[in-house]
């Protein structure tokens, strides 16, 4: 009966083992969105339905999707497959996120050019998923024949009405203008690893945007939102875009897709992105992961991929929807003059410098050699090689010492402790959650971070430099010290953004809570709620919004200044105005927290002390000066304290408002690091040295500013 029963356990066992080893889901990252995630939903699906294996997709956002698959996918954690563009697997594979494949009899289903895009060496980094690349889109009813040369949309231009240009693109990005570039004979990153925009080629490419601009071709300072709704409100004849501009337009439009314009005899040439289907260590030891990843690049999940998410499938030949649908085809013969991206680590550190030469050259305030030589001095300060390794042991003596100095300090003092000590035990028994809670949350990154700042090199391969980074961030990396981008200068910037800010703040906020604190006022409840409405609103959609209003040529704020007489002028090509534009933003955001503040404090004020003051014969302005300010201060402080600190370390403003405009010297410390994290090399261990100087100058100041407000109360 026993072993009858024992045996039925363990076949219970079994079966539940195997349920739960099958049930096991394969993980799937991407960045799709709209109608490419719903066909790679449907893919999904029918593999699981086919196949029994259950599979979950997470779709992360672009921004974020290189750095989360590098914390986790080395670690075995994170997805089995991922999709991603295939200039990113090469620097991905050498963090250890990609696990090389073996094509097998299958290459031969794979356009050449696709699969070269994605080998590294003799290794190849994924499975082609589809072709993107630049087409031009046509309004057929503006332009029903479009120009096949560039210089043929001067008399497209003639021909249509005065507020409709024949051309929009983003002209100031630079994927956009690399079409250009190479059309011109010009590259990105040269063969030898050096930047390549530079030298008469790249300067005639500027010029002709530049006279394309003057001659009002194509609209200045173009975003990607203002180029949709110029195409979609009939003021833009022609449009330079990807596959993707097409679920934007919906049936707002009339349009069609061809091949871009020639330059000078040569066909424009945009960058071509192979994305791909990868597999992680994680996903390269699972036999289901191997099979998901066949199949996203199968005949069957390409005919879905094609007809629902409209994508240009990587495919020696087309499906049958992608042949008969014109708009798959037009991108499809446009991928074939297309440049292929390359792949090299170094490509990262191309886009920053090339993008800022561009705006500088195309916003006339520096010749285009001038502003080229500069991001050619950029580039190459940014891809020097790290510190050489430094001995650690001098770091470790002199933290053994600290150590032995504060034992010493303790063993001292231990008849005093020892009693504190255990008579607060009941105390410490409270609160150990909170110190828990606070030391893994806030104390153990800032470690981690300072311990950061004394290493250089790649993730992964990082190695020990001790204060290697500090002394070149001091010593503005051997160039003058107050030279665009080093350390003294984006210090002088964020000190006048930190000041001009709060004093603005605290301005503008007593003087609305002085307002709305007057007992005769009405309709004070409906002021309050507008006046919060700022604060309310999350901080990146208003930077958004008022950087579409200072655009230059459809901005309210440039219509105001037109409508007072103003010409209209570029917000983003001098200091003055874009530090201007950022100060106008970040004060919507900042003076309903000083007015809630100054509201609270005013409360406080003893309506009796008023009274006698007045009594005493003192004027309004004298009982302001004398009485209310005075009172209002202490509670003011920490609120002024709390919003320097806020104000010092304010990205989004900053960030998504000038974008550092002009040439980086809107940039504040927090945006600096955050470029040397994530656009130069991926270098975090000079990006924690900022961080910890910027640690260091936030707790002085408020040291020194809690020690002005101590002085002040005495």
């Amino acid at each position: 009966m026993i072993p009858r029963f024992a045996a039925s356990l363990t076949v219970l066992a079994l079966a539940l083992f195997a349920s739960w080893a099958q049930a096991e889901p394969i993980f799937v990252w991407h960045a799709y969105r709209g109608d490419e995630k719903r066909a790679l939903d449907e893919v999904l699906a029918r593999f699981a339905r086919e196949r029994g294996i259950p599979v979950e997709a997470l779709q992360v956002p672009h921004d974020a999707y290189a750095s989360k698959l590098t914390a986790a996918a080395p670690r075995g954690h994170g997805p089995h497959v991922f999709i991603d563009s295939h200039e990113r697997l090469g620097d991905l594979a050498q963090r250890g996120v990609v696990a090389p494949l073996d094509p097998g009899p299958r290459a031969a289903e794979f356009p050449v050019r696709a699969l070269q895009a994605l080998t590294a060496g003799d290794q190849l980094l994924g499975l082609p998923l589809s072709l993107k690349c630049l087409a031009l889109y046509v309004n057929v009813e503006l332009a029903p024949e479009p120009p096949s040369r560039w210089e043929d949309y001067a008399a497209l231009r003639r021909r249509l009405p005065s507020n409709v240009y024949p051309l929009a693109y983003e002209a100031q990005n630079f994927y956009f203008h690399a079409a250009l570039l190479h059309a011109t004979g010009g590259r990105q990153l040269s063969r030898e690893g050096k930047l390549g925009f530079t030298g008469p080629e790249a300067v005639r490419s500027i010029e002709l945007v530049r006279t394309a601009v003057a001659e009002r071709w194509i609209p200045e300072e173009a975003s990607g939102a203002l180029v949709s709704e110029l195409f979609r409100a009939g003021r833009a004849a022609t449009v330079v875009s990807g596959p993707w501009f097409a679920s934007d337009l919906g049936a707002s439009v009339r349009f069609r897709v061809t091949r871009l314009p020639s330059v000078g005899g040569e066909a424009m040439r945009p960058y071509l992105t192979v994305e791909a289907a990868a597999l992680t260590p994680r996903g390269r030891d699972s036999k289901s992961a191997r099979e998901l990843l066949a199949y996203l690049a199968g005949a069957e999940s390409a005919e879905i991929r094609a007809r629902v998410g409209r994508q240009v499938v990587a495919r020696s030949s087309l499906p049958p929807s992608a042949e008969a649908d014109p708009f798959l085809s037009a991108f499809a013969a446009q991928a074939v003059d297309a440049e292929v991206m390359p792949s090299s680590p170094l490509m990262r550190s191309t886009w920053e410098p090339a993008e800022r030469a561009l705006k500088k050259a195309l916003g006339g305030s520096v010749s285009p050699d001038a502003a080229l030589a500069e991001a050619t001095r950029r580039f190459d300060d940014v891809v020097r090689p790290a510190p050489p390794r430094a001995s650690p042991t001098p770091a470790l003596l002199l933290l053994g010492a600290l150590c032995l100095l504060g034992a010493f300090s303790l063993f001292r003092r231990r008849d005093e402790l020892v009693p504190a000590l255990r008579g607060s035990l009941p105390a410490y028994r409270w609160v150990a959650h909170a110190v828990l809670a606070v030391g893994v949350l806030v104390i153990l990154p800032i470690v981690v971070g300072a311990g950061a700042s004394l290493f250089a090199g790649r993730f992964g391969e990082m190695h020990y430099v001790g204060f290697a980074n500090f002394w070149a961030i001091l010593t503005a990396r051997g160039g003058p010290l107050l030279t665009s981008g080093s350390f003294y200068l984006v210090l002088l910037v964020t000190l006048l953004w930190t000041v001009a800010n709060v004093a603005l703040h605290v301005g503008i906020g007593l003087g609305l809570g002085l307002l709305l604190s007057r007992p005769k006022l009405r309709l004070k409840p409906l002021y309050r709620v507008l006046l919060i409405v700022p604060w309310a609103v999350p901080s990146y959609v208003t930077a958004l919004a008022w950087r579409g209003m200072f655009s230059r040529q459809f901005g309210a704020v440039s219509a105001l200044l037109e409508a007072l007489g103003v010409e209209p002028f570029s917000w983003w090509a001098r200091f003055s105005t874009a530090f201007t534009a950022n100060l106008a933003t970040n004060v919507w955001l900042g003076f309903p927290f000083m007015m809630v503040v100054t509201l609270g404090a005013l409360t406080a004020v003893p309506r009796e002390v008023l009274e006698a003051a007045e009594v005493d014969g003192a004027t309004r302005w004298q009982r302001l000066w004398r009485v209310t300010l005075p009172m209002v201060l202490p509670a003011m402080l920490p609120a002024v304290l709390l919003g320097a600190i806020w104000t010092f370390n304010m990205f989004n403003v900053v960030f998504l408002v000038s974008g550092g405009e002009p040439d980086g010297t809107t940039d504040i410390l927090v945006s600096e690091a955050y470029r040397w994290a994530f656009t130069r090399q991926a270098q975090y261990g000079y990006a924690a040295a900022y961080s910890v100087l910027i640690f260091l100058l936030l707790a002085l100041g408020s040291r020194l500013m809690a020690r002005a407000a101590t002085r002040e109360a005495t």
